[in-house]
């Protein structure tokens, strides 16, 4: 127990005075063999280290081999702890020192520092011998002082721990001798009494070794010695040294060196045998002919593990006489281990938006091998935006060399390619995976400048006209693209009152049906938004276009359609043939086919009479009047216009055959139809009552042009245009088809009445004929200045000159 507690207060001894800095590293004294998690030193303190930020920098312990990591680091405590049984002889075997080379590591920035723990020696083995008997055959001539080697006793420990003395069993005839050669201690036997094989022929005894330790450990043997007869001659080794050269990896069966060595006796006594002298673990590696004393390889030679080897070796006679020779065999390094390359940190992803020369991983490469073949170089492919900078000792930081794009790439496979510098060099590759992380740094742009979309009217609300769509190559929630309508008017309302659109799929719908005849066309705009923070957008145009369908009936302007009044027209007995007797006039709120009217004589009391011309509604006489004709012509005038399907409007024309006002018979005998009686009644009724008013205003007429010397017209010379009042909401004002192009001068006559009622036409002419190429110069102004205050509808009757 107090033996224990000593080689404890030794291990704590050798804690407490093995710290001391050495350029800027630490360096520790441990005894091998410590609990796993003992504390071997405060390494923050030691290091000078902030030990709050122990975590965040990512302190871990690293070992240049990367194969066991004795030691670890609490991130708490900062203190050095053993992680894994560390044994002085496995790792160091019989080295005077045994040093365990460790390294600190530190992220942000990157610092590294060594640590050496010298690792010390207890005494956990005892010293063992070879065999479990020692043999030895002395021929009894043997002379008092001879001497007798003992094969070594072999003690895993060093220094103190390992074989410090040997002990005799006592006995008759021998005595022990101790020496030391090159640090190793081993026994001699010495004759000290004549033997006497007649006396005894056989001599037993015990040989003990100790070694230092505390507490104190030992190994025996049994010497047995055969007395024999007198052989006077050793073997002779040629040289008392042998060195050899072996290149590390040899095949088996190489031959390394062959010993020999020569005994002057004859026969048996001459009869030379080689071996290994001691235990050792050469004799593991390399095998020794007993007969022809050649040295071969048997095993793997591995430089790396043991550089060079020292062995004894006898050579004894038939009797048991042996002389000693040192063997010594250098191994040189062969270029047989390829660069290891480790990754140590790696960010991964990395942003996007890094800016170059950030670095995003540590990298460590080790050569196990030695001079120039340990020396390593390292690259990285090309056309990647990294490069490794060389940092601490076999450290190399990943930096970033440009700009990185997830759109354009969002992953690297980066090679790492190491290169030792030994002949021929060997390499390895090592390949990391780097994902780049997005950041909305996009904007949706849409796949055209703009669009357009055509819907026809009278659409129905919820129709589809078009579908927008924007791209964003940035990924997640900032590639999601969200669609939206500006703020905006139409025709004083807002847009969202025309249009919406969904914000997911960009189709874009009508909220309620559109009229050509309002407007034409309108433009919005959508901005498409993505989803990112902060939320990146662009706007873009939407052209709407409404194209007209036939929805609008053509609408008559003069004279007023069927169901409103009725118009009369005076054409003179005399007309000829081809004479413009009036003409229809219509308008159509439609647009292009839609709008082109047709006109055509559904109805007449003569058919052969009049007609119709097809697209200007002039209304002319086919041939010569006749005294046979009907006075009263009554003309039922169809417009239609060029739809699909096609509309149409209906209005009822009334021509009297007269040269003169006087000859007029009273309205009541003009009808409609028998569908329209009652109405034609009433008509009848207010035309005896307006003729009675003309016959007194024509007097008062001709009365004041007589005053006026005889003037051709009484109110005003030309033609009256339908006033502009006169035109439905909507309708263009009629330029070619909306105005009479009569070769007639009328004279207006005003009357009083409701306005609903119409023009009356009574014509004149002189030679019979009517002029020619005349058109209607009035304006509504002048129709006003004739007219006065009456209604914006008067009626007037139009006497033709």
């Amino acid at each position: 127990m107090g033996c224990s507690r000593f080689a404890l207060l030794y291990g704590v001894a050798f804690i407490l005075l093995g710290l001391h800095p050495s350029y800027g590293d630490v360096s520790y004294s441990i005894p091998e063999e410590m609990k796993r998690g003992s504390v071997i030193g405060n390494i923050a303190k030691d290091l000078g280290l902030d030990l709050g930020r122990l975590s965040a920098r990512k302190a871990r312990i690293d070992t240049e081999d990367n194969v066991v990591k004795y030691c670890g680091v609490n991130l708490n405590t900062g203190d050095l702890i053993v992680q894994e049984r560390i044994d002085r002889e496995g790792l160091c075997a019989k080295k005077a020192s045994c040093v365990l080379k460790q390294e600190l590591v530190l992220e942000n920035p990157l610092e590294l520092h060594r640590i050496n723990i010298r690792v010390q020696d207890i005494n956990d083995n005892s010293p063992q011998f070879k065999e479990e008997s020692l043999n030895f055959e002395i021929q009894e001539s043997a002379v008092k002082g001879a001497h007798f080697l003992l094969d070594e006793a072999k003690d895993g420990d060093i220094g103190e721990n390992g074989v410090q003395s040997y002990t005799l069993e006592e006995n008759d005839n021998f005595k022990l001798n101790v020496k030391t050669k090159g640090g190793r201690k081993y026994g001699e036997l010495v004759l000290d009494k004549e033997l006497d094989r007649e006396g005894k022929k056989e001599i037993m005894f015990l040989l003990t070794a100790f070694d230092g330790g505390s507490p104190q450990r030992s190994g025996t043997v049994v010497i047995h010695v055969t007395v024999l007869d007198a052989n006077d001659n050793v073997p002779v080794f040629s040289q008392a040294v042998y060195e050899a050269s072996l290149p590390e990896n040899s095949p088996q069966d190489t031959l390394v060196i062959r010993v020999s060595a020569t005994d002057a006796d004859e026969g048996i006594n001459g009869e030379v045998t080689y071996g290994f002298d001691h235990v050792s673990d050469e004799n593991q590696v390399f095998s020794l002919d007993p007969k022809t004393g050649e040295v071969k390889v048997v095993r793997y030679i591995d430089y790396e593990k043991e550089s060079s080897y020292e062995m004894q070796i006898s050579a004894k006679d038939g009797l048991g006489l042996a002389s000693y020779a040192t063997l010594l065999i250098e191994i040189t390094d062969i270029n047989d281990n390829a660069p290891v390359i480790s990754l140590k940190s790696l960010t991964n992803p990395i942003p996007e938006n890094v800016s170059p020369g950030s670095e995003v991983g540590i990298i460590n490469v080790q050569d196990r091998d030695s001079e120039n073949n340990r020396q390593v170089r390292c690259s990285i492919q090309q056309n990647v935006p990294f490069k490794l900078v060389p940092s601490i000792k076999n450290y190399y930081s990943l930096v970033t060399t440009g700009q990185l794009d997830r759109e354009l790439v969002s992953d690297y496979n980066i090679t790492i390619t190491a290169t030792d510098e030994g002949s021929p060099p060997l390499s390895s590759s090592k390949t990391v995976q780097l994902s780049v992380a997005d950041i909305n740094d996009n904007p949706p742009v849409f796949e055209e400048q703009s669009y357009s979309a055509y819907v026809t009217e009278n659409n129905k609300p919820g129709s589809t006209l078009c579908s927008v769509t924007a791209r964003d190559p940035d990924w997640r929630q900032n590639g999601t693209v969200i669609y939206s309508l500006l703020p905006g008017e139409v025709n004083g309302a807002p847009v969202s009152s025309y249009l919406s659109v969904n914000g997911d799929t960009g189709v874009i719908h009508a909220v309620r049906s559109f009229d050509y005849e309002q407007f034409r066309s309108f433009k919005v705009h959508v901005m498409a938004r993505d989803n990112g923070s902060p939320p990146l957008s662009s706007n873009m145009t939407v052209s709407v276009f409404i194209s007209d369908v036939n929805d609008n009936s053509p609408q008559i302007l003069y004279p007023s359609p069927e169901g409103n009044s009725y118009m009369t027209e005076l054409v003179p007995k005399a007309a000829h043939g081809g004479s413009l007797v009036s003409k229809v006039i219509a308008v159509d709120a439609d647009s292009g086919q839609n709008a082109w009217l047709s006109y055509h004589i559904v109805k007449s009391t003569d058919p052969g009479l009049f007609t119709i011309g097809l697209h200007s509604g002039e209304i002319r006489t086919q041939r010569d009047i006749s005294e046979s004709d009907s006075m009263k012509q009554n003309l039922i005038v169809s417009v239609k216009d060029n739809g699909q399907p096609s509309l149409s409007a209906t209005c009822s024309l009334y021509l009297l055959i007269s040269d003169n006002l006087a000859e007029v018979p009273e309205l009541k005998d003009i009808s409609y139809d028998e569908k329209n009686s009652k109405l034609t009644s009433y008509l009848i009724i207010a035309l005896v009552s307006v003729s009675t008013f003309f016959l007194t205003f024509i007097i008062i007429i001709l009365g004041v042009r007589f005053c006026r010397r005889r003037k051709p017209r009484l109110l005003f010379d030309g033609a009256v245009a339908i006033p502009s009042a006169y035109l439905p909401p909507n309708y263009a004002d009629v330029d070619g088809t909306g105005t009479l192009r009569s070769a007639y001068n009328y004279d207006a006559y005003l009357t009083t009445g409701s306005r609903t009622s119409d023009f009356k036409f009574e014509s004149s002419y002189n030679d019979n004929t009517l002029p020619a190429d005349q058109t209607l110069r009035k304006s509504s102004s002048d129709f006003a200045e004739v007219f006065g205050d009456c209604d914006s509808s008067p009626e007037v009757g139009i006497i033709v000159t």
